[in-house]
């Protein structure tokens, strides 16, 4: 196993690399969005793929953030004596070759490689096509960083290919080879690797992430909150897509979230209360509670009280990201409790639903399911454990 102070050194090498070759990565990704200009992809298809200097910076700075962490690697997680003198620990590891299939976004090469490497793993990375070239480029930086570093270049491999039958093969044909899979995309991707995937998989659904304004809440608090959940970056997992608002405080909160919204270029897509509240809505259907949409629309529903607003959630959530608003800590406590997604808040954007956020340096994805990883997926969630038992002669009777 290699040391931290290893991989630490080869991670802020990376990082010094990702700013010198900026240029490189810019000419890289122009490419790319000419290419998906003239494929006709959507404007928050085309955001999640363009770079620009600062968010260059932004993969270089997570990187060191990723460096700076605790070694997740030989933690001792729990200890214990015997009544027979034995001594047991549980020790983190790796989890050992990870697979990393995703879409558009060619930050995530430098986010999830950078986990990798701090946690010990070997990682295969499949890109989507549409961010080939800025994914290779980053990947350049990624390899000399190890290089400089003395570790293996073949710790941070990328499938070399657009092909989308190198998908199939890495899920079907590599299990002898790769221990994990980890998707990260929309529906259709995720759905995919579920159903052909040979391996064990931690990934999410799409992100169907709800605000829900509590009698309780704040109007100039519920604003702000629904504004930025929504509109600061509409294509990303954490962006809300349906808002909920209390039939006892509808009145006082609708009109000026609305207008808020709108005035930031939001379209607005309500049930029969809230077009009666705010008649530029257009009127919601039933596909609209449970759509992703990953642009500047926001579904808004009036419910009877939180237990509504649960139930609502319940229904039509992936399990990702919810949110409420409210001054009344009892009725947080009854969302928190009830309320089954990776993540919950009070009276914060869903937007902070990101491992950067959360402290972890950056995040492959935000895990939905229960097994294993469970959230934001950082360099820790990517170890699992062995036992190391020391004994004096004992034997077993």
């Amino acid at each position: 196993m290699s040391s931290g102070d290893a991989r630490n050194s080869a991670l802020h090498a990376a990082s010094a690399e990702l700013r010198s070759r900026h240029a490189e990565i810019l000419d890289a990704n122009a490419i790319d969005m000419r290419e998906a200009g003239e494929r006709g992809l959507s404007a928050a298809m085309l955001d999640r793929l363009m770079l620009d200097e600062s968010r260059i910076e932004a993969m270089a700075a997570g990187l060191e953030a990723i460096a700076g962490l605790p070694d997740p690697l030989g933690r001792v997680m729990a200890e214990w004596q015997r009544p027979n003198g034995l001594n047991i620990q549980r020790v983190a590891v790796p989890l050992g070759v990870i697979g990393i299939i995703y879409e558009s976004r060619p930050n995530v090469t430098a986010d999830a490689a950078g986990l990798c490497v701090k946690s010990g793993n070997a990682v295969i990375l499949r890109g989507g096509s549409e961010s080939f070239h800025s994914s290779r480029a980053i990947h350049a930086c990624l390899v000399s960083g190890l290089e400089k570093a003395g570790l293996p270049a073949d710790c941070v491999q990328m499938v070399p290919t657009t092909d989308r039958a190198a998908v199939g093969y890495l899920l079907s044909s590599m299990a002898h080879w790769v221990d994990v899979v980890v998707p990260r995309g929309g529906k259709n991707l995720i759905r995919r690797v579920q159903e052909e995937a040979r391996v064990p998989v931690i990934g999410h659904l799409e992100g169907i992430c709800h605000v829900y304004l509590h009698e309780a809440a704040d109007a100039a608090m519920a604003a702000e909150i629904a504004v930025n959940a929504k509109m600061r970056r509409t294509g990303i997992c954490g962006a809300a897509e349906t808002l909920l608002v209390d039939r006892g405080a509808a009145a006082r909160l609708l009109p000026g979230v609305l207008t808020a919204l709108r005035n930031a270029g939001c379209e607005i897509r309500g049930d029969s209360d809230v077009v009666e509240f705010f008649p530029e809505a257009k009127q919601a259907s039933e596909d609209d509670w449970g759509t992703e949409y990953l642009d500047a629309i926001l579904s808004v529903r009036v419910v009877d009280d939180i237990d509504a607003a649960i139930q609502h959630i319940s229904e039509y959530g992936s399990g990702h990201t919810e949110c409420i608003v409210t001054n009344d800590d009892g009725a947080a406590g009854k969302f928190f409790r009830n309320v089954d997604s990776a993540i919950l808040l009070q009276n914060a954007s869903t937007q902070f639903a990101d491992g950067g956020e959360f402290g972890m340096g950056a995040e492959i994805g935000i895990a939905t399911g229960r097994i294993h990883a469970r959230g934001p997926v950082g360099a820790e969630q990517l170890t699992s454990y062995k036992y190391v038992v020391r004994g004096s002669g004992q034997t077993r009777p």
